[in-house]
């Protein structure tokens, strides 16, 4: 009886190709973004801007984000074809910072950042429920391995760049760069998109590519507003989110400015802070599967602040940078941990609008924190601003502790 019930959940033909292809995709993703925060010392300079227009450049990005990323999975659990979504999603995210090689002026530049907001906040609410539903016993390993991707383009993009900047200018440097986005993105089209449609004979890829029609949408949305355990995650997600973007935005303005490292120095700074990340990402996600993902979350969340109030008193000196990898640890590991809690608590078909919900939130707690940091940095120095994030990341924490305990039997991952 037992086996019975198993089958169906995890045939035995399911491999993870489809994982580590989707994960690629996320890789680069992120690559972009990696790439963008370290030339944003070099543009700032260039264009002669304040801490607090440097922040804003995020701010217009993530306000983008935020008002693109819940009609963007609505689009994907109502139309489904989702390699076709993700190949569409990398595209939009590589042009706009072509273009921003030809960009000469603050507002043009505004301009870009706020298309790659909408582009890249695509990605997510089609490739984590994607990954979710395939792998429902495993969710909380298989998003982290996804995460890791977005850690492992975090993470090469900065070094990577960083020896490149000692060659080439930072526009030659978006040229080339549009490149590996465009070949993965045929490469998601040919594997799981438009030129696979005729081949969708298994009725196990049904479920996954399927479409609603706009009423039962409506009656599921309406539920999903309602759901207490969606709305506490994101809003803690929104103000994690504030810390890291916040966080990524002016650490390599302080390394730069403060600390007087080159370029190709900061980027192997942020590569231990992302490196880190990668590490720590499967671990978190493989012991939320077992232990619950409260515990995980609080804790990670728990130690970020910790982390964030030693690097302040550890100033300028060697030891700000042992700081920096172990940020990384704490503050990454967890956010496929809240991925797979937020659709542990939703119904499947609704997956890309809780997902493009929680990166919604995320993306409005993005936006908030570059300026506010900017405006403390112009008003108080750079120090004050990590200090700020150690509080934020506190709030982030209370907000988990609120989020209600599931029946026992009933979404015991989370717990």
């Amino acid at each position: 009886m037992n086996t019975a019930a198993i089958t169906p959940e995890a045939p035995p033909e399911k491999s993870f190709r489809d994982v580590w292809l989707i994960t690629v995709g996320h890789a680069l993703t992120h690559w972009y973004p990696a790439t963008f925060y370290l030339i944003l010392p070099l543009i700032g300079v260039e264009l002669g801007l304040s801490y607090g227009q440097i922040g804003f450049i995020m701010t217009c990005q993530y306000i983008a984000g935020a008002l693109s990323n819940v009609p963007g999975g609505m689009l994907v659990d109502t139309v489904g074809k989702k390699g076709l979504l993700m190949g569409l999603a990398l595209m939009w995210v590589g042009v706009p910072y072509l273009l921003m090689g030809f960009a000469h002026s603050y507002l043009m530049l505004l301009i870009c950042i706020s298309m790659v907001g909408i582009g890249n906040n695509l990605w997510h609410p089609t490739a984590i429920p994607t990954l979710a539903q395939r792998y429902p016993e495993k969710k909380g390993l298989v998003l982290s391995l996804h995460g890791m991707g977005g850690n492992a383009g975090d993470a090469i993009a900065p070094l990577v760049i960083g020896a490149l900047l000692v060659t080439f200018s930072w526009r030659e440097i978006v040229v080339m760069n549009v490149i590996p986005g465009a070949i993965m993105a045929v490469l998601i089209l040919a594997s799981m998109g438009a030129l696979r449609m005729g081949s969708r004979k298994k009725a196990r890829a049904v479920p996954e590519e399927s479409s609603q029609s706009l009423k039962e949408y409506g009656s599921g949305f309406k539920s999903l507003v309602r759901n207490r355990i969606m709305i506490l995650l994101a809003v803690s997600s929104a103000f994690r989110s504030m810390t890291q973007t916040t966080l990524l935005t002016f650490l390599p303005v302080y390394l730069a400015h403060q600390m007087g490292y080159s370029p190709f120095w900061v980027g192997a700074c942020l590569f231990t802070l992302q490196a880190a990340g990668f590490l720590a990402a499967p671990v978190a996600g493989h012991l939320s599967d077992k232990m619950g993902r409260r515990r995980i979350v609080m804790s990670s969340m728990g130690m970020t602040a910790v982390v964030l109030i030693f690097m302040v008193l550890a100033g300028q000196s060697n030891l700000f940078i042992f700081f920096i990898a172990l940020l990384g640890f704490f503050l990454y590991a967890i956010r496929p941990v809240l991925q797979a809690w937020l659709l542990d608590a939703t119904p499947k078909n609704m997956g890309g609008t809780s997902i493009g919900f929680l990166f919604g939130t995320q993306a409005v707690g993005s936006s908030i924190g570059p300026v506010l940091g900017g405006l403390i940095a112009d008003t108080y120095g750079l120090m004050a601003t990590f200090t700020f994030l150690a509080f934020t990341i506190v709030v982030a924490n209370l907000f988990i502790f609120f989020v209600p305990v599931p029946e026992r039997g009933r979404g015991a991952a989370a717990q």
